[in-house]
């Protein structure tokens, strides 16, 4: 199958697009994220995803380079564990298209050969169903639940952990 996406470093000048598709998604990201939808937040973020800790990827279309989504990389660790946390979102007009298991396909498939990780985490909400669905379409296996893992809009959530190794 001829691959209907790419994946790239996010760059200063993706802020209008990105802010433009942040805004209009933000009723299908909540409760689950609040993407970056002003230009001082996709500042903040894009610094925060410039470091060796850190890293994002936004999944293209091939054909016109729209943003179909974000997959973000953080806590890289190197050494014997060479692991990392994902986590993602589509913007709005692009879900439930594929375009990001061919993204998040991509990204693991870099993950583990050009950076040399091993292990690649995913944290998700047992009632974001779309996500459980993109992590499972693209081989993560489900390996525990974690009660008030992670604060989300204010509150404490409970998490699945989903997780992929290397080969």
């Amino acid at each position: 199958m001829k691959a209907r996406v790419v994946i790239r470093a996010p760059v200063p000048a993706d802020l209008p697009a990105f802010v433009a598709a942040a805004k209009a998604s933000a009723k299908l990201h909540r409760p689950w994220v609040a993407a970056p939808a002003t230009p001082q937040k996709f500042r903040e973020w894009f610094k925060s995803v410039s470091t060796p800790r850190k890293q994002a990827f936004l999944v293209c279309r091939k054909d016109d380079g729209a943003l179909a989504g974000v997959i973000n990389m953080s806590e890289i660790v190197r050494g014997n564990f060479r692991s990392a946390y994902l986590g993602y979102y589509a913007f709005a007009g692009h879900e439930r298209q594929g375009l990001m298991a061919e993204g998040m396909r991509a990204v693991v498939r870099h993950a583990f050969t050009k950076m040399k990780l091993h292990r690649l985490e995913a944290n998700i909400q047992p009632g974001n169903a779309a996500s459980l669905a993109l992590a499972r379409a693209c081989g993560f296996r489900k390996e525990g639940f974690s009660p008030k893992y992670l604060k989300i809009g204010g509150r404490w959530c409970d998490h699945e952990r989903w997780a992929i190794v290397a080969g």
